[in-house]
């Protein structure tokens, strides 16, 4: 599996077309097929391309949304 430190995560915004990734205690999800989150934002409040474990805790859902997208990594 891929490790991905921080910066590199930072790579992965989406806002290019790029795929987008987001990181969520340690492992790093790739939702670029999510309508949620074109170009990289996902409803004017989170932006992807860095970990998202504090920010979730806000989130009107359960994290376990994110087990809708595959794995593509962790962060090392």
């Amino acid at each position: 599996m891929k490790k991905f430190t921080l910066e590199e995560l930072a790579d992965y915004t989406g806002e290019t077309g790029g795929p987008t990734y987001v990181a969520y205690k340690g492992k790093v999800y790739d939702v670029s097929s999510s309508p949620s989150w074109p170009q990289g934002d996902h409803q004017g409040m989170h932006t992807a391309g860095h970990d998202m474990s504090e920010e979730i805790l806000d989130a009107p859902h359960e994290p376990d949304v994110l087990e809708e997208f595959p794995v593509v990594g962790e962060i090392d």
